[in-house]
């Protein structure tokens, strides 16, 4: 019989700092950090390969979560590839990510990004940006949030517009946004302004979303993110579904903390919220045929490949 969400929880916080998993997680990281850098000269002298410059890239920008191994790598660059195309016949890259909290839209979405050669943009990221540099926006932001009034959508989209723009303006050929729009009304000003040529929408099953959530933990000296919870669910007539944790190393290990907010009652709370806003903005984007949907199975190794061939679908139907 499978052990109760609780139970797992509780056991993974008793075995986090002698997993070998840390361990190895460590170790790995310490190599992958070591590599010896190549400046400009190193680069242009050695005049290295294409494909050679992608897997020394990939190498110093992976962790020990990411999937990897050749097959995964011809992945990855037949999705670059893929993109270049796309981008060559005269068409943008303007890609959204939507899901559930918790599905790992950030996770995926800057992953996604760097191999399609655009910038990942977090609504979140740009709102705290203006906060912290006391922007004029920043500050009427600051200021709204400390009478606990809700940020006007004027203001969001403006921020969002003005980075689009410089993009623009600076070359990039498109973008991937994760977790905006969230309702119908953004999702009509958002297509007046640029045109979105894919909506991507990520879904996991809500008692996993709702295990993962409560698994998140983060260091509280470095930062980092770990997901504590050990997820394999078997369920009679449903796909098995398999998300190992992704636990902290040792340096980082009596070092968690948890959101306040991550318990059951409040992530269930915020999944209701969430569907009442954005299963909206799923069928906004589905009846104009931009839209397709991809059910997660697992960790980032096993999903990453099956995610990566399922963009490079996407993109050779447009």
């Amino acid at each position: 019989m499978n052990a109760s969400r609780s139970e797992r929880l509780a056991r993974a916080s008793r075995l986090v700092n002698v997993s070998r998993a840390s361990a190895a997680a460590g170790s790995r990281r310490a190599r992958i950090y070591n590599l010896s850098p190549l400046n400009a000269a190193d680069m242009s002298a050695r005049r290295l390969s294409a494909p050679f410059t992608r897997a020394f890239v990939r190498a110093r920008s992976s962790t020990p979560f990411d999937a990897t191994g050749a097959a995964v790598d011809a992945l990855r660059d037949e999705l670059t590839r893929t993109c270049d195309e796309v981008f060559a016949r005269g068409k943008k890259l303007n890609w959204v990510f939507l899901g559930a909290p918790g599905v790992g839209k950030g996770t995926y979405a800057s992953r996604m990004a760097k191999q399609m050669g655009i910038p990942h943009i977090s609504m979140g990221d740009l709102v705290r940006a203006e906060i912290k540099g006391e922007t004029t926006i920043g500050k009427e932001m600051k200021a709204l949030a400390a009478r606990g009034a809700l940020v006007p959508d004027a203001t969001v989209l403006e921020i969002l517009k003005r980075r689009i723009e410089r993009g623009a303006s600076e070359g990039e050929r498109g973008f991937l946004l994760d977790g905006f729009p969230r309702t119908v009304p953004q999702a009509e000003t958002l297509s007046g302004m640029i045109e979105v040529t894919q909506v991507l929408n990520l879904t996991l099953r809500e008692d996993i979303l709702v295990e993962k959530c409560c698994g998140r933990r983060e260091c509280g000296e470095c930062g980092k993110a770990f997901n504590i919870a050990d997820i394999r669910s078997e369920k009679p007539g449903e796909p098995t579904i398999v998300m190992p944790p992704l636990n902290p190393p040792e340096k980082c290990a009596h070092k968690m903390t948890q959101r306040p907010d991550d318990t059951e009652d409040v992530v269930r709370a915020r999944l209701e919220v969430y569907k009442k806003a954005t299963i909206p903005v799923e069928d906004y984007y589905r009846s104009k045929g931009l839209l397709s949907d991809f059910a997660i199975m697992g960790g980032i190794p096993e999903t990453t490949p099956t995610l990566i061939r399922h963009i490079i679908d996407a993109l050779r139907r447009t």
